[in-house]
């Protein structure tokens, strides 16, 4: 194993745009926590030209990156391995370098979608919804391959959306069903709904959150609550944030990146939300 430059190792998340990024605040909150005070976390703006060559300039020091759009396939040709979650969604928003200069790809936001789920009192579902159709929906579905026993409707844009999640649905062996958008209120007498759309997408749906909601997985956490889930609350349903699911992850990503497990993920949460409040 080639020896370490120094001791101390250093982390980052990757993206364009990144300056809105949570993950340092996640990351450093936890290396403080862990008492790991030789440990970096940055921030660098990356996009799929520039990211073959900063891969390339990391030396023995670095333990591992995050990525976010538009890097999560980008990157799968240069890594050495691929875990099959990642596989499975063709998507990598965590590597992380091994001592014999291997590159690990992994996604913990799948499994981190079922964490957040699981803190919240949801194990399995006998059905689900999903808005929207883009690679955060794919994420979903593969999260509810793993909990949901039924039928998983996507309500959709385009034909070709529509088409693209059916696909999704065989490859992860998901029962899908798509429907059109303009049908989405529907989506809201679901078991479970998981908001996958960006920032004022759904507000229009508000108005047509039902009298006993059930659950909402809204992934989006800045600006927070949206007013579908502020209005979700208000009639008493459950309430799943984007936060949620941005700790849950990054826990992931601080165990495999430090090797130190249990990551604190109170203290993580606990950064995050004033971080946001912040804002």
């Amino acid at each position: 194993m080639p020896p370490r430059a120094t001791d101390a190792r250093r982390a980052a998340v990757l993206g364009s745009p990144i300056a809105h990024s949570l993950s340092p605040v996640l990351h450093r909150a936890a290396y403080d926590a862990l008492g790991l005070t030789d440990w970096s976390y940055g921030r660098f703006e990356i996009d799929e030209a520039t990211l073959p060559g900063f891969i390339e300039k990391l030396g023995p020091e670095w333990a591992g990156l995050s990525l976010t759009m538009p890097l999560k396939r980008a990157v799968i040709p240069l890594l050495d391995e691929i875990s099959e979650t990642a596989a499975s969604v063709d998507a990598v928003n965590t590597v992380v370098f091994t001592e014999d200069g291997r590159r690990i790809g992994d996604n913990t936001d799948i499994p981190g979608m079922v964490a957040a789920l699981r803190e919240h009192g949801i194990e399995q579902v006998d059905s689900a919804a999903i808005l929207g159709a883009g690679a955060t929906a794919s994420s979903a579905l593969a999260a509810l391959a793993r909990i949901c026993t039924g039928e998983v409707v996507a309500y959709v844009r385009s034909e070709a959306r529509a088409a693209e999640m059916r696909q999704w649905g065989e490859r992860l062996d998901v029962d899908v069903r798509t429907a059109d958008w303009d049908d989405a209120q529907e989506a809201l007498k679901a078991p479970l709904v998981i908001a996958t759309t960006p920032a004022g997408t759904t507000d229009a749906l508000a108005t047509a959150v039902p009298e006993r909601p059930a659950t909402l997985f809204d992934v989006l956490y800045d600006p927070w609550p949206t007013d579908l889930a502020a209005r979700w609350s208000m009639f008493g349903g459950a309430v799943v944030s984007g936060l949620d699911l941005l700790v849950h992850q990054a826990v992931l990503q601080v165990e495999q990146m430090t090797g130190r497990s249990p990551a604190p993920l109170e203290a993580m949460r606990h950064a995050g939300e004033k971080a946001l409040a912040a804002r």
